[in-house]
């Protein structure tokens, strides 16, 4: 029998789920589980994503919980698989994303609909042949800098969308200066909308570090969600290199 009572720790798989017609199994969620809007409705909140609440999860009773390698902590998610079922996805390229919906598709009863999304989300994301690959840095927050490099989904969408990441030499999300910022010469810059929440006010801070670069807030869900909002992506990238050629033009 598929799972009943379920638990996820993760924002995108949390979507992914209720796409996939699992709100009401759907008994526990993270307060950054925003979407679909009305998820929070009739669903307990167990915490961060980093920091849970183990009274709330024991009292919810779950037979699954889904969790992330990178969203998680890897202290909790032992602690939990120390009572329940726990399904850790690992997501850093494309295919692993595609790989992650039919496994938890399977793992909850929904394998067809699963593999139908996986396939239809892989037709359309493939990258561009008629845009001239610009060199971007990515930034995820302020405070120190931090930018996303190798060996991160958000990389992987980089490439999908058209773009060579500047710092496609380091890994994970390193810690940079303006004069790193300065030594790399990227064509863009791209302020991400999460986690850090960068905005247009933000743009003229990093103007001043490189005066001729463009500088562009992006849509931070679109890069680095790796469920059925995936189906979202594509088109975002496409106004977004046509934004850019205007730019640049």
């Amino acid at each position: 029998m598929p799972p009943q009572r379920i638990i996820s720790l993760v924002p995108s798989q949390t979507e992914l789920l209720v796409d996939l017609g699992l709100d009401q199994a759907l008994v526990g969620i993270t307060k950054f589980c925003i979407y679909p809007a009305d998820t929070h409705r009739g669903k307990a909140i167990v915490g961060g994503t980093k920091t849970l609440d183990f009274d709330k999860i024991h009292a919810l009773q779950p037979d699954l919980i889904i969790a992330n390698k990178e969203e998680n902590t890897r202290a909790e998610v032992e602690a939990l698989q120390r009572h329940y079922p726990v399904h850790v996805t690992d997501v850093v390229t494309v295919a692993d994303a595609l790989a992650m919906i039919q496994d938890v598709g399977t793992l909850v009863g929904k394998g067809a609909q699963a593999a139908e999304l996986a396939r239809h989300i892989g037709s359309l994301l493939v990258a561009p042949s008629d845009f001239a690959p610009r060199s971007v840095a990515y930034f995820i927050w302020r405070k120190p800098y931090m930018v996303a490099a190798n060996d991160t989904f958000i990389h992987a969408m980089l490439e999908i969308a058209g773009f060579q990441n500047v710092f496609g030499d380091r890994t994970r999300y390193p810690e940079i200066t303006p004069d790193d910022l300065n030594a790399a010469q990227p064509d863009l810059i791209f302020l991400s909308s999460e986690p850090f929440p960068f905005s247009e006010k933000h743009i003229g801070e990093f103007q001043a570090i490189c005066p001729s670069v463009p500088v562009m807030v992006v849509d931070g869900e679109l890069f680095s969600w790796y469920g059925s909002r995936l189906l979202r992506s594509s088109a975002y990238f496409q106004n977004l290199r046509n934004e850019i050629s205007r730019q640049l033009s």
